[in-house]
């Protein structure tokens, strides 16, 4: 299927389109918008729409449910037993290449957040191994179930990560980029690979390039925040490599406004202005009011979590632009990391 980004106006209001999957018009072009293999319903009086989502429970898909609730929508979790009784779950046990393929049916759409975390645990051959099919296989069961039904949704957002490019200095990175070498670009080429099924069968695909999410709560951040509200935090080594961040806001209210959009392809969710590790530190540190006088030699973090480990999350540098949302016409919340930081970290109290 040709992928293609959408040049058509925007409706008016927040970035939360779902409900954009049936009622806009492309007055652009003067044609009736057709998303997917669903063309959008003229008559359709029910605005809800039913998303499905992998990784609920995650640090993003945990926030995802409740903000679709909100806005008047239908989330249904993909869930590892059996569905409580009453509750919008549907099963699957991707381990054992089993989803219940009925329930899918009739859908309109999909969020495919499920994977073993990067940084849960330190990256030996036995959790390199499960970092990948954690990822490839469960994608591959959703994407070949979904193009086997008799009513598909209309898109399938799939996670990815900006991991994809790979340790790039400062060269400026957008979707058309090409991948890196090494561990992560690999895996996630692979993890992008294991959608073909769906997009193949005309659902339109998307791939959720995310950054580095910011969250007091959880993720990269949730771990920095002991060290650096105790006046220990610091730069790691030179500080000259970039981080591409996003707020947890903001990753939710992109994949909301991706699901009402035409968007197809790769998409980086961060921020527009990434910046370097030094200039990460000395703002989270302004932030809190606390002291970033100590800076971390590259040998502790790799003596602790081995060096291919260390070296992809804390040294690679990846300065990512979101040229795809932002052409999209996605305005970000917090486009500006003191802002991002203020934000999160008041939600933590």
């Amino acid at each position: 299927m040709t992928q293609r980004r959408s040049t058509a106006p925007n409706p008016p209001g927040p970035p939360i389109a779902v409900g954009a999957l049936y009622c806009w018009d492309r007055v652009a072009n003067g044609e009736r918008a057709r998303t997917g293999t669903h063309a959008v319903s003229e008559n359709r009086k029910d605005p809800r729409v039913d998303v499905v989502i992998s990784g609920s429970s995650g640090l993003i898909g945990s926030r995802l449910g409740p903000a679709l609730a909100r806005a008047g929508h239908r989330p249904i979790r993909l869930v590892r037993r059996k569905p409580k009784p009453g509750a919008d779950e549907i099963e699957w046990l991707p381990d054992g290449g089993h989803i219940d393929a009925a329930s899918l049916e009739g859908v309109d759409a999909v969020v495919h957040l499920a994977g073993a975390g990067i940084g849960d645990k330190r990256w030996n051959d036995s959790y390199k191994r499960l970092l990948v099919t954690s990822r490839t296989e469960p994608t591959a069961l959703l994407a070949k179930t979904l193009a086997s039904l008799s009513k598909p949704p209309s898109v399938l957002l799939s996670g990815s990560a900006i991991g994809y490019y790979g340790d790039r200095d400062d060269e400026v990175l957008s979707e058309s980029s090409e991948s890196g070498s090494g561990f992560l670009p690999e895996l996630v080429r692979q993890w992008e690979a294991a959608t073909e099924p769906a997009a193949a069968a005309g659902i339109r695909t998307t791939h959720l390039r995310t950054g580095i999410v910011l969250s007091a709560t959880g993720g990269a951040l949730g771990k920095m925040l002991p060290l650096f509200r105790f006046g220990l935090g610091g730069r790691f080594a030179s500080g000259r490599q970039y981080m591409s961040w996003i707020t947890v806001d903001d990753e939710v209210a992109a994949i909301e406004f991706l699901l009402g959009s035409d968007v197809a392809g790769p998409v980086n969710l961060t921020s527009p202005n990434p910046v370097t590790n030094a200039t990460f530190t000395d703002t989270l540190g302004s932030v809190l009011g606390r002291p970033t006088v100590l800076p971390v030699p590259a040998f502790g973090p790799k003596l602790v979590l081995g060096a291919d480990m260390a070296q992809a999350l804390l040294f690679d540098s990846q300065r990512v632009h979101p040229d795809a949302l932002t052409e999209a016409g996605y305005g970000f919340h917090h486009a500006e990391l003191v802002d991002g930081l203020r934000a999160v970290l008041a939600e933590d109290g």
